[in-house]
């Protein structure tokens, strides 16, 4: 066994100790604001710390800390670098997989991480690491490496991965659980006990785990163990049947586990492993974490029986992207040590929380100390709070109203123990995006019968673009915009189909006299029709699918992104669809069936992608289409013209309506619609873009289903051509 026993700080930095300087610490961490959230007592469990890694590449693997006040929003300290340094804890310079462990004292805490730099050994190492502190932020560390250790029985050993730690109870002692792999031989879960000082085990490592007789692989890894309930509850990634997060329970820590099912209680299907589970503080729920490694994403959910578990990533956020970690409770005063140590100028552990604000669209700048506070419409800038909320040891000046109109106002932030730093704070009222939350694919309606706007867009939010239901906003001007409820719920009012809600339009007409609206949507890579008798419905479903066929021997994409185009010459109602294609047919006049005998694929060229969206202006029918992928930040709408609805295009060489402004951080606008003002030659653009400021930075184009609308005026030249639209986040002026 190799030990290290020597004690070193996470921060590399020289202590000091002078009274002077004690002082000032004490002092400041006691002069938390009225900005600051309203402290628990400094002993109570009331945040949570994130022990968690980033990735295979150098530098990414290595302890970092992120801290949460809920257990559901996570804030990075140390701008997210390390808070140990890997080559002086391991043996091969990469550290992963941190599990981290309050002791049964309650003031001491254990961490055990896995021994592997990629780069260099691949998914083959030897050795786990061992870490031991009393303020979670000196640790002492030892290495073990397993084959040297024990190489009689264990010499052969080529995988150590994911070792966690549990207190036993019965024993007084620490058991350290992990996976091992020995020749070819599948990786097996383990354990033994630490010794005394946590530098080492006690004996040579046992199996815990034992998979059932029939699994095909036997193979697993990851285990992490919570007492539930009088017994022990083992999550665990198996490889057999359906790869993911399966669970086994036992009366015994160290035995007698049983598998309680071979289907997964992860809520994937695509691969998972590094579950982390916890106890929410004063609570009877429990989340589930784990990583989505493929994806780039970590997911997390909740139950309250630990067998299962619903998705709650709406809930979540964080400002990294970990991979395999966990999470434990910490207390007040915990939490404002950490923060007095790691918490970052750059990074402040601050929200502005006004209800008065458009909070998805906050934009902090560290690296140029600046806040931009986007307030809706009517907000008096004269006297405006945004209400920052500060975390335990951090505080600010001013407090109260402050008079944005006059220019920055500047805000002084103060990190006990570290200082000051002053931000530049700006306020305006921003009309994009025009919708509060995620939402996508807008579709505009001006209705004759109500003399309103509507918009109806794709929920956007969830993972991969899994949302089921629709929803509808309503305006009198286009700039003050009010949810009227779901219109549509594929789970409850669709018997064809239960998932992808994407996409819709819609058409008022009327029929024998009466308005009627007729709603094209898209639901499991299909387009259905539902009818209502008002623009907010209720929506009642055609019974089946109207388009679910490839079109005139296509054999790409897929049956999705519907535009519904009334024709003003003849009154005729075109219907047109496709992704990575673009087919369009007339409707009959019951308004849910295709004339097929029209049915039609058009001659776009290789920009063309998904959402078309048809206009007619001066005798000229503009198409509209999106290009790129909706998770590209260079997602964009161009156009052609043509005679007729069904005519033959003519592409513009210059044909660009709207696409991103890396200038302002404006990224992926596209799936258009667009609306004229009744009576008048003016109009405008609807569209949506990445989630301003965070999309284009959210891990594997997440912010590609993380999207909101926006209006912009559209514009045309002397001879008819779109004038590229410029993104902005002012909007537009209230339309009259």
């Amino acid at each position: 066994m190799r030990t290290k026993g020597k004690t070193m700080s996470l921060h590399n930095q020289k202590q000091r100790s002078s009274f002077k300087w004690m002082s000032v610490l004490v002092l400041a961490l006691s002069m938390l604001s009225s900005c600051a959230v309203k402290d628990s007592a400094d002993d109570e469990l009331s945040a949570y710390l994130f022990a968690y890694f980033t990735g295979n590449g150098p530098g990414e693997e290595a302890i970092r800390f992120a801290v949460s006040l809920d257990g559901y929003n996570y804030r990075a300290l140390n701008d997210n670098q390390p808070v140990v340094d890997s080559k002086e804890i391991s043996t091969s310079g990469g550290v992963r997989d941190p599990h981290i462990l309050r002791g049964a004292d309650g003031k001491t805490f254990y961490m055990v991480a896995t021994d592997l730099y990629v780069p260099e050994q691949g998914w083959n190492n030897f050795a786990m690491i061992m870490l031991k502190s009393t303020d979670l932020i000196h640790w002492e560390s030892s290495v073990i490496n397993i084959p040297e250790t024990y190489p009689d029985e264990l010499g052969d050993v080529h995988r150590v991965w994911a070792p966690q730690t549990i207190y036993d109870e019965a024993t007084g002692k620490y058991m350290i659980y992990f996976s091992m792999k020995q020749g070819d031989n599948p990786d097996i879960i383990y354990y033994a006990y630490a010794n005394k000082d946590f530098t080492g085990l006690e004996a040579a490592p046992k199996q815990l785990y034992f998979p059932p007789a029939d699994s095909n692989t036997k193979a697993c890894i990851d285990g992490d163990i919570i007492p539930f309930n009088g017994k022990y509850y083992l999550f665990h990634k198996a490889e057999d049947g359906d790869p993911g997060i399966k669970l086994a329970i036992s009366d015994k820590l160290t035995e007698g586990y049983e598998l309680v099912s071979d289907k997964r209680v992860d809520c994937q299907t695509r691969p998972v492993e590094g579950s982390g589970i916890f106890k929410l503080n004063n609570s009877d729920e429990y989340i589930l974490m784990y990583d989505m490694y493929t994806s780039g994403r970590y997911q997390f959910t909740k139950s309250t029986d630990l067998q299962h578990f619903s998705v709650i990533d709406e809930e979540v956020s964080m400002n990294f992207h970990p991979r395999h970690g966990t999470v434990m409770p910490i207390t007040g005063k915990e939490l404002k040590r950490l923060v007095s140590q790691w918490g970052s100028f750059d990074d402040l552990l601050v929200e502005a929380t006004s209800p008065e604000l458009k909070k998805l669209n906050v934009d902090m700048k560290g690296d140029a100390k600046t806040i931009h506070l986007p307030v809706k419409t009517g907000v008096d800038l004269t006297a405006f709070d945004p209400k920052f909320k500060c975390w335990p040891g951090i505080s600010v000046q001013p407090e109260g109203p402050q008079d944005f109109t006059g220019g920055p106002v500047a805000y002084t932030f103060t990190i006990a123990g570290k200082g000051d730093v002053v931000y530049s704070v700006t306020a305006s009222e921003d009309h994009n995006p025009v919708l509060e939350g995620y939402h996508a694919d807008p579709d505009i309606l001006y209705s004759e019968k109500t003399g309103k706007y509507y918009i109806y867009p794709t929920t956007d939010g969830f993972d991969s673009w899994s949302g089921y239901y629709f929803n509808v906003f309503s305006s009198d001007n286009m700039v003050d915009w009010t949810e009227e409820g779901t219109i549509l719920d594929l789970h409850k009012d669709v018997t064809w189909a239960d998932r992808n809600a994407w996409a819709p339009c819609i058409v008022e007409k009327k029929v024998n006299g009466e308005y009627k609206y007729f709603y094209y949507f898209t639901a499991a890579q299909k387009i259905g029709v539902a009818v209502a008798d008002d623009p907010t419905g209720p929506f009642t479903d055609s019974g089946k699918a109207l388009i679910d066929f490839k079109t005139l021997g296509v054999n790409r994409g897929q049956e999705i992104d519907p535009d519904v185009f009334t024709d003003p010459k003849t009154g005729k109602t075109y219907l047109y669809w496709g992704n990575g294609y673009m087919a369009g047919a007339e409707l009959n006049d019951d308004m849910i069936s295709l004339n097929m005998k029209t049915l039609k694929q058009f001659n776009i060229d290789g920009t063309f992608r998904e959402g078309t969206y048809v206009i007619y202006r001066n005798g000229t029918y503009y198409f509209m289409w999106s290009e790129d992928d909706t998770r590209s930040p260079n997602y964009k709408v161009r156009y052609g013209t043509t005679d007729s609805p069904m005519g033959t295009l003519t592409i513009p060489e210059n044909n660009i309506v709207v696409q991103g402004d890396p200038e302002t951080g404006i990224f992926a606008t596209g799936h258009n619609s667009a609306i004229q003002v009744p009576g008048k030659d003016e109009w405008y653009l609807v569209y949506h873009r990445f989630t301003y400021p965070k999309g284009v930075d959210m891990p594997n184009g997440s912010g590609g289903f993380h999207r909101e609308v926006c209006i912009d005026k559209l514009e045309f030249d002397a001879d008819g051509h779109i004038l590229e639209v410029k993104p902005t986040f002012k909007g537009i002026d209230p339309v009259k």
